[in-house]
């Protein structure tokens, strides 16, 4: 594991400085990490899409599994407008673009979530498996159909979060920008 955090946050994202980030973690544009939200990456970077959403006690982790050590090869990729709901569990392997966790859902490591999935309330899905495209996970058993519609956008959510929480809660600065980066070159 890296000695030290080492956190990007890209221009028009809004990190709050209570959320709890550990690891090499990176956030593209626009991406919203609320206040109690946990994000770990203990096993390799963790880089997080355009314009995704990080509730209140949802927790991403990138584990270790036993006996590995932290790798910068092993990268926990999330796609962008993916919604973390609160107090869910994600463990994913890998997450596509445009996924809904709900509430006190849990998602173990061994699951890949494609694109435009919804992982109900309280689900928990600890076995090995790929979630294939427009996959709606419901139930108490735990039932998989296909969505009939495709996820609707999260925009307005978004729009509304960026004007609200930084009147309430101290947030961490966007830190990298990848214009200056590229000029440096």
């Amino acid at each position: 594991m890296p000695m030290e955090n080492n956190i990007k946050i890209l221009p028009k994202s809004v990190v709050c400085e209570e959320s709890t980030l550990r690891g090499d973690i990176t956030f593209s544009a626009g991406c919203v990490v609320h206040p109690s939200a946990t994000i770990i990456a203990d096993a390799g970077p963790i880089i997080i899409g355009e314009n995704c959403i990080v509730e209140e006690y949802a927790t991403i982790a990138h584990r270790l599994a036993d006996g590995a050590s932290w790798d910068a090869s092993n990268i926990l990729s999330i796609g962008s407008h993916n919604v973390f709901e609160v107090g869910c569990n994600v463990e994913a392997s890998r997450i596509g673009d445009r996924n809904v966790f709900e509430s006190k859902c849990f998602v173990g490591r061994g699951v890949t979530v494609s694109g435009g999935c919804v992982i109900g309330a309280g689900i928990q899905m600890r076995t090995v498996q790929v979630l294939p495209e427009n996959t709606i996970v419901y139930g108490q058993q735990a039932l998989q159909r296909e969505a009939i519609e495709k996820q609707g956008s999260q925009t307005l959510q978004i729009d509304f979060l960026r004007k609200v929480l930084p009147n309430y809660h101290h947030l961490r600065k966007p830190n990298y920008d990848p214009k200056k980066a590229r000029s440096v070159v």
